[in-house]
């Protein structure tokens, strides 16, 4: 990105990083648009998981079996979200995005009109693509909206649509599927889907393409930045650590610390209200300080698994941990993508689209050995010993970007130095 404003000062970390540009005071009102349909895909991608009993009742299958709905769904973002980017350079934002949200809402009219099992699987598949399609677009037209100075809090906001499925989304689901049966949630989601596609229309700015290269060759030689596949590493392991601990928290908080089961989702809402707020905050923080606010949220994510190892047997210490635990845990992706976006240089798109690939690989490996964890001898406390790990390893990427940045700023500093006087050059 080109620099635009005044005179360059001593290089600081946001200085570094950023075009010189003020701040807009309020964001564009498409980022909030764009954050209303990631809530849609952040509840649709966690509501099965209170609905798994009804559905398998009514499809006379295992609840195990049932299970593969989550399955699918993470295996169609993973795979379907760097694809779909691949596949819609040509097409103009505005359109791939209400493509998106139509296949959506037709993904799930589907499951809701759906008696087969492996229709099930495959419709949950086809959304999980339109899914990962819709955010990778989001995210680059949040970006370009909100202008350089503020991209971080735009895809804050973004992503605060997604945490706040999970604090209103997901419960609000699981409650209709008990009072109306377990297709009424997806009939409005569908609903609400279809009912998002005009204000998309409305708001966001007709343009070209998302993507203005000619060919897949040269927008796969965009991606041989280092510096992005540190990112992409630092979304796995963040991610993967805390939704470790996250996906088993519900053991954890009832055989260890003694919570009663119906005390469970409160806590659940903890942490959704801590990833949520968290979001907002790393995303407003992180337009100045990135990589400050990625190894800090890193190193809070540790120590706070860690505590919860130890601090398990106090139900009041291990409410509190949670919900910092989605605070600092999920408050640094906003950060990251912006990252991602920038040191792809020509390709944003798929860059984005790669982040969300990487947080669903984190999101599938992190619980899979988390799950091994928990029927080993460690038992509930097992969860949150693999989650510590993991996020411990997040500390590597972000602390290698962050050194990257230092030199890189050092040398830039070094090249705009003026030559010293003869006598002088032990002062320069």
């Amino acid at each position: 990105m080109s620099t635009r404003g005044g005179t360059l000062h001593a290089p600081t970390e946001a200085r570094a990083e950023q075009p010189q540009q003020a701040a807009p005071a309020r964001l564009p009102l498409v980022v909030y648009v764009l954050a209303l349909g990631t809530f849609l895909m952040g509840t649709t991608e966690f509501v099965v998981a209170g609905l798994l009993p009804e559905i398998a009742g009514d499809l006379q299958v295992s609840v195990a079996q049932t299970g593969l709905l989550i399955t699918v769904f993470a295996i169609g973002m993973i795979v379907g979200a760097p694809l779909m980017a691949m596949l819609t350079l040509r097409l103009p934002t505005r359109l791939t995005l209400m493509l998106a949200l139509g296949v959506f809402a037709a993904g799930h009219v589907a499951v809701a009109v759906g008696s087969s099992f492996t229709l099930l699987l495959a419709a949950r598949f086809l959304t999980a693509i339109a899914t990962g399609a819709f955010w990778a677009v989001a995210n680059v037209a949040a970006t370009r909206a909100a202008g350089p100075a503020a991209s971080a809090r735009a895809l804050g906001l973004v992503g605060a649509g997604a945490m706040l499925a999970n604090v209103v989304g997901v419960p609000l689901g699981a409650f209709a599927g008990q009072l109306m049966g377990w297709r009424g949630p997806f009939w409005a989601l569908a609903a609400l889907a279809a009912a998002a596609v005009p204000l998309i229309a409305r708001t966001v700015p007709h343009e070209g393409p998302v993507q203005h290269t000619g060919s897949v060759r040269s927008e796969l030689t965009a991606l041989r930045s280092t510096r992005l596949w540190l990112v992409l590493a630092a979304c796995a392991t963040t991610t993967g650590g805390v939704l470790a601990a996250y996906s088993y928290i519900a053991p954890l908080l009832t055989d260890r610390t003694g919570l009663a089961a119906g005390l469970v989702p409160l806590v659940l809402v903890g942490f959704g209200l801590g990833a949520l707020v968290g979001s907002v905050v790393g995303g407003r923080l992180g337009d100045r300080r990135p990589h400050t606010v990625t190894i800090a949220a890193a190193a809070g994510a540790t120590l706070l698994l860690l505590a919860i190892v130890l601090l398990a047997g106090s139900a009041p210490a291990t409410v509190v941990l949670v919900a910092l635990l989605g605070f600092f845990g999920l408050g640094a992706n906003p950060v990251l993508m912006a990252l991602a976006v920038r040191y792809a240089g020509k390709a944003p798109t798929l860059a984005s689209a790669l982040t969300v690939s990487a947080f669903n690989l984190g999101t599938a490996i992190g619980s899979g050995l988390a799950g091994q964890a928990l029927d080993s001898g460690m038992g509930s406390t097992g969860p949150a010993v693999v989650g510590t790990a993991i996020a411990a390893l997040t500390l590597i990427p972000t602390t290698l970007l962050a050194l990257n940045r230092h030199r890189r700023a050092a040398a830039s500093g070094s090249a705009n130095l003026p030559s010293a006087p003869a006598g002088r050059a032990d002062q320069a």
